[in-house]
């Protein structure tokens, strides 16, 4: 099978023709998953003053140890207020501001109060429990890069530094087009040789988690008219996603619509079982998928080549699928011809991941499909692989 690409050069030919969407300013409050443009610089140093890393007493290191008067107290938001003086103490809160002059924390827990005094028993070294003002960053630095996705780690830092919006890629929309005269909406009472259609549904799931706006349109029935009238719409998108079609059938006519409608087809057909049918083409800035109708094709072609795409729109450095080694929990003949992703379930034996293949790997199986959390990649090759082999797998969310 010359004419079929590899995973590899399907996924370098999709990537080659995708730039990130222009950037945009985004709210704080809205940015979760979003990737940074440019640099989200800090307003402020962090933490914006010296203070306390417990409840205690601050005190100058010079004067311990020592039984020190009690000159007050600071709080979290109600500092002192005055420097402190010499060879006296002053009780403070966890986060509360290190009153000036004052260079160490003393814990609570091994100091002796005394009414207004407190007996400090042991020497206390300068800086000890004290966060410096800037020391987890300065006014001016970098508190994300250009590039960073914006988990909830790195929203809590923007936070922090003051920051109430950045300068996000665009988040590209995607139509979802479901062909086929057979398919009816869940609810829907089925007719002689219908099916209650699921790829659109699917699609739509993994577009939204992979940050996606979409726009999931009713299903297509298979003549030409309706197929033009559908992609003609969904052609207004940054993306196209079409599940059904591509095969070579009578009624297969997504490519033959897509061609008329002006997508220029960069490959039809890559060597992976299931999904080898997959199309991909463009038109102008848009980039138009076409995945084949068995739902665990669609759901695979979606994770190997469509996900990196609408994640390379938006700006993500390392857009392709992340494999992970795992072993084989029972042998598997391998595919002289294609590469196979079988779905299995992992756990964890000792200090790795075991993989065990669900039974029923056909590609219209998705009720077996959905129990799965991993594909596992069976190069194409004679033989077969041993139980506890080594292999790559793929994690489904």
């Amino acid at each position: 099978m010359a004419d079929l690409l590899t995973i590899d050069e399907a996924q370098s030919a999709i990537l080659q023709r995708v730039r990130p969407l222009p950037a945009e300013a985004v709210p704080l409050d809205d940015a979760r998953g979003r990737v940074l443009a440019e640099p989200a610089r800090s307003l402020v140093d962090l933490p914006p003053f010296a203070n306390s890393a417990m409840d205690g007493f601050a005190v100058r290191a010079a004067d311990t140890p020592g039984t020190l008067p009690v000159l007050g107290h600071a709080a979290a938001g109600r500092p002192f207020g005055a420097p402190l003086e010499p060879g006296a103490a002053v009780g403070i809160a966890t986060g509360a501001e290190v009153p000036e002059g004052a260079d160490a924390v003393v814990p609570i827990e091994v100091v002796h109060e005394r009414g207004d005094s407190v007996e400090i028993p042991e020497p206390a070294e300068a800086g000890v429990n004290v966060r410096p003002r800037g020391g987890d960053l300065r006014a001016g630095e970098p508190a994300a890069r250009a590039g960073a996705r914006l988990t909830p780690g790195r929203l809590g830092a923007l936070a922090a530094a003051g920051i109430a919006e950045v300068s996000c890629f665009g988040r590209p929309t995607v139509a979802v087009v479901p062909t086929g005269t057979e398919l009816r909406r869940p609810g829907e009472p089925l007719g002689p040789g219908e099916v209650y259609e699921a790829n659109g549904l699917i699609l739509a799931a993994q577009l939204a988690a992979a940050g996606a706006a979409v726009r999931r349109q009713e299903s297509v029935a298979d003549d030409e008219a309706s197929h033009r009238a559908a992609f003609e719409q969904a052609l207004e998108a940054d993306v196209v996603v079409t599940s059904g079609g591509v095969s070579v059938g009578p009624h297969d006519l997504v490519r033959r619509v897509e061609a008329a409608l002006g997508v220029e087809e960069v490959f039809w057909r890559v060597s992976v079982k299931p999904g080898k049918p997959i199309s991909f083409g463009v038109r102008g800035e848009t980039l138009v998928f076409g995945l084949p109708g068995n739902p665990v094709s669609a759901l695979v072609g979606f994770e190997l080549f469509v996900r990196p795409a609408v994640l390379a729109l938006q700006g993500v450095a390392d857009p392709l699928p992340p494999f992970e080694p795992g072993r084989l929990a029972a042998a598997r003949r391998r595919n002289p011809e294609r590469d196979e992703l079988l779905r299995a379930r992992r756990r964890v034996e000792g200090d790795g991941v075991v993989l065990e293949p669900l039974s029923g790997q056909e590609s219209h199986m998705i009720a077996r499909a959905a129990e799965a959390d991993a594909l596992v990649l069976i190069p194409r090759g004679d033989g077969e692989l041993d139980a506890g082999a080594v292999v790559r797998y793929l994690r489904l969310a």
